[in-house]
């Protein structure tokens, strides 16, 4: 039987080799289609929180439920003993130079996104690196009042939620309007769904920091 699965699949990749697989004549290209469609001159952003909104529901849930994997698996560990952190005062500096660039680069990710390259996630990625390079620079009880303080874990978990909701609602049909196309509000929804990941990003990825640091002592 293994032979005749072997056979069909050499047909089947003689077929893809032979036979033309010719594109569909559109009088308007796939990125201006896109564009048209979601009101933002970022197709990337626009593929990502319209066209494929469904997927992205779903990739924002599997980055919680890492979250959470990583509070179980380590949670009947023992705290580990020593911290690694950087101590001398040039290290300490830059850290925290590198620890505001970051932000900074992240909050316009996450409002620029559908008009530049940029968007939620990668906003999430620079401000998870900003609290990163800050948590190797300051003491750990430090960090975990701050998390605490903010209320860091409730907003985490409103993101998601918010996220959710807003998604459903534009899967259903419902859209705000789109706005001046180039325009910082513009877009309807994309906006706020790239702002909403990278709180929900950028939070997530400070409680892993956390975690890590208090049971492996390093990040």
């Amino acid at each position: 039987m293994k032979w005749v699965y072997i056979a069909a699949g050499i047909a089947l990749y003689v077929k893809f080799l032979i036979i033309p697989n010719p594109a569909p004549d559109l009088s308007l290209s796939i990125v201006e289609a896109v564009v048209q469609d979601s009101g933002v001159p970022n197709a990337v952003t626009g593929i990502i929180l319209r066209n494929r909104l469904y997927d992205t529901i779903f990739e924002v849930v599997v980055f919680t439920i890492a979250v959470m994997g990583a509070h179980f698996l380590l949670a009947n560990e023992r705290p580990f003993c020593t911290i690694y952190q950087f101590t001398d005062e040039p290290s300490v500096i830059l850290a925290r130079l590198g620890a505001t660039i970051a932000a900074l680069v992240g909050i316009e990710l996450a409002i620029r996104g559908h008009l530049s390259p940029g968007g939620g996630f990668a906003a999430g990625v620079a401000g998870g690196t900003a609290i990163g390079l800050v948590a190797i620079t300051s003491s750990t009880e430090w960090m975990q009042a701050m998390y605490k303080r903010w209320n860091a874990a409730t907003w985490e978990k409103v993101s998601v939620l918010i996220f959710i909701v807003l998604a459903v609602i534009t899967l259903a049909g419902i859209e705000l309007p789109h706005g001046e196309l180039g325009a910082l509000v513009s877009g309807g929804v994309i906006p706020l769904l790239n702002i909403l990941v990278a709180v929900k990003v950028a939070l997530g990825s400070w409680a892993v920091i956390l975690v890590f640091i208090r049971y492996r002592g390093l990040l």
